[in-house]
């Protein structure tokens, strides 16, 4: 009402005494945004004494720009008689405000004259469009021409800084505030938390917290968001717990940022209590982002039931809801749920393709990723990182070499390059060795690895690794001497690769030389792989009792597979005393493995104790072991054909025992004698082959 009496009064009146009315009135249509008001206002203006003023045209052009109208702000400073510093400000503020950086930097450059403002805005303006090197660029000029800097210079120039991930100039920024009356602004404060936490460096970030003489919500939020991205996550409830002593109340921003960190921890005690403090503020349980928050941590924790209650009761839900459920779904083994979540997604992104490729991926049904990769590529949705790492893990899975090769295209079609940056790809080069490694390729493994622009440590395991599992011995100690030589720190995968490397090698001295060396020069204590290594190493020497004092003194309890490894050296070098104390320590652990019986029983058998065969036969269907049936397969012409021992189910059953038929028949006349201790299996086999 009083808005319409002040419009009323000011209509009526011809002979105002200055435009102050005016200005008023357009602040209250501002408020409003009520462009109309703000036309018959200005068919006003030129009706009365102040249409030539630069004051109300200036408070115009304002007004029109803050309504979004920008060719009405445009007239007004085109037709204005005289123009001052102002009315450039007020254009450029527009244009920034709207998005139109260029046609501002365009009207900077045209200016008679800058101050401040001018200065300010158009860095802000920069900054707020994300274009954060020319925001820098305006920031280092106004600091050349010995414009003050204030608050607003700072705090767009850091925001630069904070999108470019540009600690180095930050830093810079920093010193330059230091050196100011805003150094105990807490504004300035949280602003340079914020970037240290974005540019990832904790330490400056709680530095820069410690420095502050005054702190709000703010400031707390960033050090606790800054933790819970860069870790350690248990550090940001920590900064959650002191900022509750401090009697700040905390906010959406703040307990979303707590709830990822505890999805991060897989702390789901402490979710708990958080989400039953969101649950007690009724202000905050409709919240999108923190509901987003909370299924996500509700799914990362394997509680996908309390993460879909929370679903099901978010009134507005989008595209990172909806994913979060398909993750959680997919991390549960509840892959046919997750795709049906999928299915009714309404909107989809990479990062719901991803988590659907991965699920697949991770539960084992790789042919059901490859077919998913296919139809994302059939819908046009642009792969990621993350989307060809779980196609070239599906693709190891199946060691198809064929469809790996497709895969790669692929990935050089995207222009990987393998290095590291914002969204660093080493690891789909490390996933390319990996896969080529498991399908056999080691020369595409080794040329991959050649052509990575860097390598991380990752990249020279799977290398090493690789050569190792595909009997290259030689080569994966040599590359590993280039990469301590490179300044590269093994680890305990290193190790294992460098361990099994020796052993396929039988280089007893270096295994030994390299299993000493793990504690005595890189500071890593030998696990339990690495004894099973070890032992592997001197059961294909022929030194069996070394390898049993190993066992005995290892640190930790030896389990089936370090003893398992010893008795299958002592069937190779046919040691049966040593032989039948290592099958006693394996049912000790495990009275039910079949393994150990057959493999005793078959020592038995080449040194032609039958006897004792047939005893440890009744031994084990007196105790109710069964042994399991061998199986292979075969893949003929992208069809698998699976084989059991005595398997009647194969279509072309007939056909396969007959050739199976002839082969042994050839072999005997060739004058082909087997092991003694493979002699139940060819009886086994005769007689299926009669049968079939």
């Amino acid at each position: 009402m009083a808005k319409l009496g002040l419009h009323k009064q000011i209509v009526g009146d011809l002979s105002l005494p200055d435009s102050s009315p005016f200005a008023k009135l357009l602040g209250s249509y501002i408020q409003s945004k009520s462009l109309l008001d703000i036309r018959r206002l200005h068919v006003r203006i030129i009706k009365s004494n102040f249409a030539s003023e630069t004051f109300i045209l200036n408070r115009l052009i304002d007004a029109y720009g803050r309504c979004g109208s920008l060719e009405d702000a445009g007239k007004v400073f085109n037709r204005m008689p005289q123009r001052n510093i102002f009315s450039w400000n007020s254009v450029i503020s527009v244009l920034t405000k709207l998005g139109y950086v260029d046609e501002a930097a365009g009207f900077f450059y045209s200016m008679p004259e800058h101050d401040q403002c001018s200065w300010n805005s158009i860095i802000s303006g920069f900054a707020q469009q994300d274009r954060f090197g020319e925001a820098l660029f305006y920031f280092v000029r106004m600091h050349r021409e010995d414009f003050v800097l204030n608050e607003y210079s700072f705090g767009s120039a850091l925001s630069a800084c904070s999108g470019l991930k540009n600690i180095k100039i930050g830093a810079q920024i920093h010193a330059l505030i230091a050196k100011t009356r805003f150094f105990s602004n807490v504004y300035m404060g949280s602003a340079l938390v914020d970037m240290y936490g974005k540019c990832g460096s904790v330490s400056c970030g709680q530095r820069a917290f410690d420095d502050m003489s005054e702190r709000n919500r703010v400031s707390w939020n960033s050090l606790i968001t800054c933790y819970e991205q860069n870790g350690p996550a248990s550090a940001a409830l920590q900064v959650f717990l002191r900022m509750m002593d401090c009697g700040i109340e905390p906010d959406e921003l703040t307990y979303a940022s707590v709830v990822s960190a505890c999805a991060s921890l897989s702390a789901i005690k402490s979710g708990k209590q958080i989400h039953a403090r969101v649950v007690k503020c009724n202000k905050l349980r409709d919240d999108l982002v923190l509901g987003n928050a909370l299924v996500d941590m509700y799914a990362k924790c394997n509680k996908i039931n309390e993460a879909r209650c929370i679903f099901d009761r978010m009134p507005v839900r989008n595209v990172v809801s909806e994913t979060s459920m398909v993750s959680g779904y997919a991390k549960v083994a509840s892959v046919r749920t997750a795709r049906l979540m999928f299915a009714k997604m309404m909107e989809r992104n990479i990062v719901s393709w991803n988590a659907l490729i991965a699920g697949y991926t991770q539960n084992g049904e790789n042919e059901e990723a490859l077919r998913l990769f296919r139809l994302l590529k059939r819908e046009s949705v642009c792969p990621t990182h993350y989307t060809f790492g779980n196609l070239l893990n599906a693709c190891a899975n199946l060691t198809d070499l064929q469809l790996g090769r497709q895969a790669h295209t692929h990935v050089l079609k995207h222009g990987f390059r393998f290095q590291f940056g914002e969204e660093s790809d080493i690891f789909v080069g490390n996933s390319l060795i990996d896969m080529y490694m498991k399908c056999g390729s080691v020369e595409d493994a080794n040329l991959v690895f050649k052509t990575m622009m860097e390598r991380d440590w990752v990249s020279w395991n799977a290398m090493i690794v690789g050569y190792a599992q595909n009997g290259y011995g030689n080569k994966a100690l040599e590359l590993f001497k280039n990469m301590l030589a490179s300044g590269g720190k093994p680890d305990h995968v290193t190790m294992i690769g460098v361990l099994c490397a020796c052993s396929h090698a039988g280089l007893l001295e270096d295994g030994r030389h390299h299993f000493s060396s793990m504690s005595r020069e890189h500071g890593l204590v030998p696990l339990k792989d690495h004894y099973t290594c070890m032992v592997d190493l001197l059961g294909r020497a022929g030194c069996l009792d070394e390898a049993k004092n190993l066992i005995e003194t290892m640190p930790m309890k030896p389990d089936v597979v370090v003893w398992g490894s010893l008795l299958g050296a002592c069937k190779v070098h046919r040691n049966i005393r040593l032989g039948k104390y290592v099958t006693e320590k394996i049912l000790e652990i495990d009275p039910s493995n079949s393994g150990p019986y057959v493999l005793l029983s078959n020592m038995y058998a080449e040194l032609g104790k039958w006897g004792d065969v047939v005893r440890v036969r009744k031994l084990m269907r007196k105790r109710g072991v069964i042994k399991q049936p061998g199986c292979s397969w075969i893949e003929v012409q992208g069809h698998v054909s699976v084989f059991m021992v005595k398997d009647k189910k194969h279509p072309q059953r007939k056909a396969i025992y007959s050739v199976l038929n002839a082969l042994i028949k050839q072999m005997k006349r060739a004058g082909y004698l087997p092991d003694a201790g493979d002699e139940e299996a060819h009886e086994e086999l005769a007689t299926s082959a009669a049968v079939g």
